[in-house]
């Protein structure tokens, strides 16, 4: 198997804690799921969990090559993650078509959080 794209992202977290605090629940139902919303506020930090979310979501689209074009959505993208806590990207509608576009067939996440940064990498492969 060939890799065919690879992206990685870096986020602020204070930046995801002040609109946790400003009440901007508009712009985190624009850039999350429902379940990733619900996972992200159950935690004690939930400011670090949307912003390796984030992270993930734009090294997705670094890896596609296209950025946020074509039909593209940020709810098109969620991350979960399994039994054991390993992450993983669920795509569906145009991120699902773009992969496939692109001759991708797995897509495999990494992410961490650590201080004031989120960080997460994604590996497309055929």
């Amino acid at each position: 198997m060939a890799i065919v794209g690879s992206g990685i992202d870096l986020a602020k977290i204070p930046r995801f804690k002040r609109f946790i605090d400003d009440g901007k629940l508009a712009l985190l139902e624009r850039l999350f799921t429902s379940a990733e919303r619900n996972y992200a506020l159950s935690r004690k930090d939930p400011a670090s969990h949307f912003a390796v979310r984030f992270a993930a979501k734009e090294a997705f689209v670094k890896a596609l090559g296209t950025g946020l074009r074509f039909g593209l959505s940020w709810q098109q993208i969620e991350v979960v993650r399994d039994d054991l806590g390993r992450p993983s990207l669920e795509l569906s509608g145009r991120a699902l078509e773009l992969m496939v576009e692109k001759g991708a067939r797995r897509s495999h996440l990494s992410y961490s959080h650590d201080g004031d940064y989120g960080v997460a990498s994604v590996i497309l492969e055929d």
